[in-house]
């Protein structure tokens, strides 16, 4: 049988875990819950973040943490933002995704038929509609 130790240290890709007593169960679930953090969160600029949601921006409508291909995370900022978003008292653009004209020229003119890696702002957008 295989230790959960020796998951941790070596590389072993397997489909099952044999699971024979209760202390086993506990191991594994352990293992289970860090390894679930581990790919959910990361830490960005000293603080910790959830990777892949979407949520209200700072600087843009919306923002979303990510690995970029290096490895790194990266904050990917969309939607209608910048100067005039955080002006007081104005209201940003509204996305219109109900209306199917407005809903079809959008992912037309952002070629959401192929949106590109998740690290850029297309993607994103293209997600949301």
């Amino acid at each position: 049988m295989i230790s959960l130790q020796d998951l941790l240290n070596e590389e072993i890709h397997s489909e099952e875990y044999i699971v024979d007593n209760y202390q086993d169960i506990k191991e594994f679930c352990e293992f289970m819950k860090e390894y679930k953090a581990d790919m959910n969160e990361a830490e960005y600029q000293g603080r910790t973040v959830k990777l892949g949601k979407p949520m209200r921006g700072d600087v843009k409508k919306f923002k979303v943490y990510v690995k970029n291909p290096q490895g790194n995370v990266v904050k990917v900022n969309f939607g209608h933002g910048g100067t005039s978003a955080k002006k007081k008292g104005e209201k940003t653009m509204s996305i219109r995704k109900s209306n199917p004209d407005a809903r079809k020229a959008f992912r037309a003119r952002h070629n959401c038929d192929s949106p590109g890696p998740r690290h850029k702002a297309r993607y994103w957008s293209c997600r949301k509609w």
